[in-house]
């Protein structure tokens, strides 16, 4: 193998490799943020869910393989989306966005803590309403996070 070629090909196997850890976004100083983009991306997430508990009500009961299997894809896609919010906020605003120094430092917590706890029930429940709450969690932080105009 060309000696130019194999240190090229270990540095793209190697970006290859760590580059889905990057997705929720970096946690070093790049400045580059887009809360408001966050918030759209967890309210999307609440959407997902709620259409997997949908899907999942309509096939409780039914036993055909084709159903079972349907149903476990759902429950798992719901309990994903789920983990995702719970991700955005503990790996996203609470490391990057809340800081201590906000003078509503604490309401920002119980806020942000809010969102996690609901997203935890929407994962154990089959339950609508739990994707109410999760969602009312959600838009409550959207006053923090508004869209930039440019």
């Amino acid at each position: 193998m060309n000696k130019l070629l194999r240190p090229l090909l270990i540095a793209a196997s190697l970006f290859w490799l760590i580059s889905p850890a990057a997705y929720s976004h970096c946690q070093i100083p790049c400045g580059i943020y887009d809360d408001h983009a966050k918030v759209k991306e967890m309210l999307q997430d609440v959407a997902t869910a709620r259409k997997a508990i949908s899907q999942i009500q309509n096939l409780t009961g039914k036993s055909d393989p084709q159903s079972n299997n349907q149903l476990v894809r759902w429950v798992m896609n719901k309990e994903q989306h789920a983990q995702n919010i719970i991700a955005t906020i503990s790996d996203y605003f609470l490391t990057q966005r809340v800081k201590a120094k906000q003078k509503d430092y604490s309401e920002r917590l119980i806020r942000h803590h809010s969102v996690i706890v609901s997203a935890m029930k929407v994962k154990q429940n089959a339950d609508i309403k739990y994707v109410d709450e999760l969602e009312k969690a959600v838009k409550a932080l959207a006053d923090y996070y508004p869209e930039h105009k440019h």
